[in-house]
């Protein structure tokens, strides 16, 4: 039976979700059992790129080009993040994962978190 992933915004809630969820045991950085992982960011774990770390077919960045709209924003993990953005992406791609659950913070910033983390994974 596929198991559901479950992303909170802070390690606070995922330990209060994996409580309520049925006390879920730890395992290293997330929770699981046999219907439930349940795991945190902290915070932005993922950031837009520099226009100098974008499409370089376009020439060195100047005032001259400007505007620049491209037709999608890169990501990069946040360096100082980099190992949580890690742990989520290899949780994410588990065979075993079936559904992910957003339970980030409601509202603007949750939810680009959370987005965010499945874009750059």
């Amino acid at each position: 039976m596929p198991k559901s992933l479950v992303i909170a915004e802070k390690p606070s809630v995922a330990a209060d979700l994996a409580r309520v969820l049925g006390k879920i045991p730890k395992k290293d950085d997330y929770f699981e059992n046999d219907d439930y992982i349940v795991t945190s960011a902290i915070g932005h774990l993922v950031e837009l790129c520099l226009p100098n770390e974008m499409d370089k077919k376009r020439g060195k960045w100047s005032f001259a080009n400007l505007p620049i709209i491209p037709d999608a924003f890169d990501l990069k993990p946040i360096e100082k993040t980099q190992a949580r953005f890690n742990l989520i992406k290899r949780l994410l791609k588990r065979k075993d994962v079936g559904d992910v659950i957003n339970a980030c913070d409601a509202g603007r910033e949750g939810e680009l978190i959370f987005r965010y983390i499945l874009q750059a994974a």
